[in-house]
């Protein structure tokens, strides 16, 4: 039943929302809640709030799938809370703190986002992962599917929807991390393009440049002959620093200046910027006037393979939209790692490109920024969020 109205036989008009309670007390369907209140699910030892819950929903949260699953009392469905099917209203709605409670209370699962499939789909996840960490060559989907038993197709949906990234993109940032563990430790190049795993040089330097903005040697002399210009501008939100190499912007921050740079790249030539850099400039602070535009700026920046995962999906967060720190995690593929989410988004190198500002709080506050809340306020505030 929608939400119309019904005419009664003595001409009263009843609205949907209350004749729905009606048609639920008559079915033994628990009540809704009075949502003028904070209601609580609990499953096991772990207290669920309402809000917390419904903010998990609209932000399609994957780190909270499996925790409870949304009841539609409206359409006569459960999902997950990430579930891709258009929002619900909130009076529609009640939690549950499984599948087995939301069928009890009369509801069907969605064939959508299969809510009951969550703990075989995390069974089969966990081992996917495994087995790719453990491989020193990254195994194919096919080989993975099957050692899961889920057809590829539908394992790739399913890891990417969990993870954030195809298998195989999760295979090359693991892959990753080994390359910069290896350049670290191994005595040389050439050892380390064999202890990270690569059957040859050409894959390795591909990868290594791509990765790390610089050729190895550099990267394990700690950016020394990489030569890096800087110049300082005013935006009406402050001055900023623009530094670039000769692949793209490495650094845009507030409030530094050269000598904070050289801490940042302490074994780089650092050298003030000439004029080929003012239409960069002018680019960068107007992408801080604008941030919802497009900038179209190159950037050269590195970091871990979490921490690149993060800033490449930050990148994916549209202009006036948000993101909860648990959300960007689960969609970097490591799913419950919040602080390390927040620790990337500080880590930032460049503001407002990598628009870390567009993260918030799982209960909708701003949450922190290296440059300040009213920075952060401002920038979402021109982006069109209230």
């Amino acid at each position: 039943m929608g939400c119309g109205m019904l005419q009664g036989s003595i001409g009263t008009k009843i609205k949907g929302r209350f004749l729905l309670r009606l048609l639920i007390a008559r079915s033994g369907m628990p009540m809704l809640p009075d949502y003028g209140k904070t209601a609580v699910m609990k499953r096991n030892d772990e207290i669920i709030d309402d809000d917390i819950a419904w903010a998990a929903v609209l932000t399609r949260d994957r780190s909270a799938d499996g925790k409870f699953v949304t009841g539609v009392l409206s359409t006569g469905i459960y999902c997950r809370p990430s579930c891709a099917a258009r929002h619900p209203k909130r009076g529609n709605v009640r939690f549950f703190a499984d599948g087995a409670a939301a069928r009890a209370a009369g509801l069907r699962p969605c064939l959508r986002c299969l809510p009951d499939d969550v703990g075989r789909d995390s069974i089969a996840i966990a081992e996917a992962v495994r087995l790719i960490d453990a491989a020193e060559t990254p195994p194919t989907l096919a080989t993975l599917s099957a050692a899961v038993g889920y057809s590829a197709t539908h394992f790739q949906r399913v890891f990417k929807r969990a993870l954030g990234v195809s298998p195989a993109d999760y295979a090359r940032g693991k892959r990753g991390e080994r390359l910069l563990d290896a350049l670290g430790a191994a005595p040389s190049v050439t050892n380390a393009i064999y202890d990270a795993g690569y059957s040859g040089p050409t894959r390795f330097y591909a990868d290594a440049e791509a990765r790390l903005g610089m050729v190895p040697t550099r990267w394990r002399d700690g950016g020394k002959g990489e030569t890096i210009r800087w110049a300082v501008t005013r935006t009406s939100l402050g001055s900023i620093l623009v530094a670039v190499t000769r692949r793209g912007i490495c650094r845009l921050s507030f409030d530094e200046n050269g000598e904070d740079l050289a801490t940042h790249f302490p074994n780089a030539d650092i050298a003030p910027g000439d004029a080929a850099m003012r239409d960069l400039v002018a680019r960068a602070a107007a992408a801080v006037e604008a941030p919802a535009a497009y900038h179209g700026l190159a950037i050269d920046v590195r970091g871990t393979a979490f921490q690149t995962a993060i800033w490449r999906e930050l990148t994916r967060i549209a202009p006036g939209e948000t993101l909860s720190y648990a959300a960007l995690a689960a969609r970097a593929g490591k799913a419950g790692a919040v602080r390390a989410a927040g620790s990337a988004c500080g880590a930032n190198p460049v503001a407002v490109l990598v628009p870390c500002h567009r993260v918030t709080r799982s209960d909708g506050s701003p949450g922190g920024y290296a440059y300040g809340a009213e920075r952060k306020a401002e920038l979402l505030r021109r982006e069109g969020r209230k």
